[in-house]
């Protein structure tokens, strides 16, 4: 059995990160596997001084409107496929890194993923529920082919009360609205674990996003946005799941898990 960690930050501009050194941790982390979402660049445009750790592997999908959303996965692990996921991310804003690679007896789909958020106006909040819909049934029907599932990154979306410091303040709010919450329950009864639950159960006031008004990462008003999933058949193998809620750079934190195969 051999473990391995995983870990998924939202970095809001890996160029601003950069500049504030906020990366460069990951050289003394051991990550197997680290994804980011909202580089807010194109793959040419990473600096190569965010850490000096070089990984084999680096993904990078980014916005056909430049300068918005994108994602990078650096990984030292083999892939047999890599895409941008088409098919799910259909307005080409650089949502998705699909990266397939084989672990133990596991032939495992890993998605580094910047869900839509729909807080802006109707047509993107209508637009977040249709790319959810899309992913679940592209995990699914991976999962038909036999692959096993992994989701990291920023779902935009509190699951549960526990998942955000003032429920009451944000049920109308997008990122805590009803149809947004009740699609991460069926996205679960499709057969997928939220990891960080799994592992630490309702544990309470541990969140991934806050605002930057009002001083609310120094009072811990914040939001459980972020996430690392599991298909079922992964659930034993995962042996943690956390929060790094002390590293700064970004209105979000990286979250990760070490799983064992």
């Amino acid at each position: 059995m051999t473990k391995y960690k995983f870990v998924s930050w939202n970095v809001n501009g890996i160029r601003a990160v950069d500049k504030k050194e906020a990366l460069k941790w990951v050289d003394e982390a051991n990550i197997d596997l680290l994804g980011i979402q909202e580089t807010k660049s194109t793959k040419e445009q990473i600096p190569n001084s965010i850490f000096e750790k070089e990984y084999k592997t680096v993904f990078a999908s980014e916005s056909a409107i430049k300068g918005r959303s994108g994602t990078a996965l650096f990984t030292n692990l083999e892939p047999t496929f890599t895409c941008n996921c088409p098919s799910v991310d259909i307005l080409d804003e650089g949502r998705i890194n699909e990266v397939h690679f084989t672990l133990g007896n596991k032939d495992i789909a890993f998605f580094n993923v910047y869900f839509p958020n729909g807080q802006s106006k109707e047509e993107r909040l209508v637009y977040k529920m249709e790319f959810y819909d899309r992913f679940l049934e592209h995990c699914e029907n991976l999962k038909k082919e036999g692959k096993s599932i992994i989701v990291c990154g920023d779902v935009n979306t509190a699951h549960t009360e526990i998942d955000i410091a003032r429920p009451k303040a944000n049920e109308k709010t997008s990122g805590f609205l009803p149809m947004e919450r009740d699609w991460i329950t069926k996205f679960l009864d499709h057969g997928y674990i939220d990891t960080f639950r799994l592992i630490n159960g309702d544990i309470k006031d541990k969140y991934s996003w806050w605002s930057y008004r009002a001083n609310a990462r120094g009072n811990n008003v914040g939001w459980r946005i972020d996430y690392f999933y599991v298909s079922e058949d992964l659930k034993d193998h995962v042996k943690d799941a956390f929060i790094l809620d002390d590293i700064m750079g970004s209105d979000h934190c990286p979250i990760g898990i070490e799983i064992e195969i």
